[in-house]
C-alpha cells in the first residue's frame, strides 16, 4: 500500500483531499455491496489508462463502462500498434507546417501522441470489416463493443500485439463480457470507416451496427437489474461530454418517461474534470446541478476533483486497489 500511504500522508487539502475523499467513497460504496460504472471521455485509452483500468476490471472494481467510440477503439489501436506510436513532447511548439508533415506521414496527433494510421487504424479495419460483413450477410446486428469482443476473443489480433495484453482494458472487459455503453459511436474513426463501407455497398444493412437508442434500452435493462435500494450503482466520471451525460440520464428516463417506481438514484457520484463551471457546460457542472435533473439525491455521496484525469484517475484507482 505504498502509493495509498503516500497519498494519505501528503494529499490533505483542496483537490488533493478530494482525491482521497472520492477514492474512499468509491471503496465504501463497493464494500456496501454496490456496483460501479466508470465513464471515459477524452483520450484516456491513448493516455494508456488501460494499464490500471484493466486491473480494476480484473479485480471486479468496475461493473460497467460508458465510453466514447474513440476510447473503445484506441485501446485496441494501442494494443496492436504501440511500437509505431510517436510521442511529441514539444507539441505546444508545432507550427502548421509541422502538423502538415505529420499528416503526410499518416501520423494522427492526440496532444503529445501520434497514432499511426496504417499500423493501427487500417490494420484494425482489415480485421473488423470481416466481422461486420459476416454479421451483415447473416442478417445479425451487434453493438460496437460486441464486435470488438468477438474480434479479441477470436485471437485474430494476437499476432499483432505490441504491449502486454494484461494492460488492455478492452481485452479484460471482453474476458468478463463487461457491459459497455458507447453512445455516439459514429463519432469515431471506425464509425467513419463503417459509414464509408455502407455507402460503398460492402455492408448492405446500416443497422448491422446497433444504435445509440438501443444502447439506452440495453442500459435501462442493466440498471434495472443491478440497482437496488440496498446495493445501488455508483457513477465515476472521467471528463464530461456524451460518455457521462448519456448513461447518467437512464435514471430520470426510468422515472419520468417510463413512470417506474422503486428505481434508486445513482448511489455515488465522482467526477474528474478540468472544465470551467460556466456557460452551461455539462463537463463543468457541479454535482448538485444533477439533483435538479433527477439523477442524484441530496444525500448521494458526491465528489468533484478539478484536475487532469490522466494524473488523478490512476491515483484514485490505486487507492481503490490498495496499492
Amino acid at each position: 500500500m505504498e502509493v495509498t500511504n503516500f497519498l494519505k500522508k501528503h494529499y490533505k487539502h483542496f483537490n488533493a483531499a478530494s482525491v482521497i475523499d472520492a477514492a474512499e467513497g468509491y471503496k465504501t460504496h463497493l464494500n456496501n455491496g454496490g456496483k460501479m460504472m466508470i465513464t471515459l471521455a477524452g483520450a484516456m485509452s491513448t493516455a494508456e489508462m488501460g494499464i490500471i483500468l484493466a486491473e480494476m476490471i480484473r479485480q471486479d472494481k468496475v461493473h460497467a463502462i460508458s465510453c466514447t467510440g474513440a476510447n473503445l477503439e484506441e485501446d485496441i489501436f494501442n494494443l496492436v500498434a504501440h511500437d509505431f506510436y510517436e510521442r511529441v513532447p514539444h507539441y505546444r511548439e508545432l507550427s502548421a507546417a509541422d502538423e502538415e508533415a505529420l499528416l503526410e506521414r499518416h501520423m494522427n496527433r492526440v496532444t503529445d501522441t501520434c497514432i499511426p494510421e496504417e499500423e493501427a487504424m487500417r490494420r484494425i479495419e482489415h480485421t473488423v470489416l470481416k466481422f461486420w460483413e459476416k454479421a451483415d450477410q447473416e442478417g445479425k446486428s451487434y453493438f460496437p463493443h460486441e464486435f470488438f469482443y468477438q474480434i479479441l476473443l477470436s485471437g485474430e489480433l494476437e499476432q499483432y500485439y505490441q504491449i502486454d495484453p494484461k494492460n488492455s482494458w478492452m481485452l479484460e472487459a471482453a474476458k468478463k463480457n463487461l457491459p459497455i455503453i458507447c453512445p455516439g459511436w459514429e463519432d469515431s474513426t471506425l464509425g467513419n470507416i463503417y459509414a464509408g463501407h455502407v455507402i460503398a455497398g460492402d455492408i448492405k444493412n446500416v443497422h448491422t451496427m446497433r444504435t445509440g437508442i438501443q444502447y439506452m434500452m440495453y442500459l435501462a435493462d442493466w440498471y434495472t437489474q443491478n440497482a437496488k435500494e440496498e446495493s445501488t450503482v455508483g457513477f465515476f466520471q472521467i471528463g464530461g461530454g456524451i460518455a457521462g451525460d448519456f448513461p447518467i440520464c437512464v435514471v430520470p428516463m426510468l422515472h419520468q418517461d417510463l413512470q417506474r417506481t422503486g428505481v434508486p438514484l445513482w448511489g455515488y457520484f465522482a467526477q474528474i474534470s478540468d472544465s470551467t463551471t460556466s456557460y452551461g457546460s455539462y463537463s463543468g457542472a457541479v454535482p448538485n446541478e444533477k439533483i435538479t435533473w433527477g439523477k442524484l439525491g441530496k444525500d448521494t455521496p458526491k465528489f468533484m476533483i478539478e484536475s487532469d484525469a490522466t494524473i488523478v484517475a490512476p491515483l484514485v484507482f490505486a487507492i481503490v486497489l490498495d496499492m
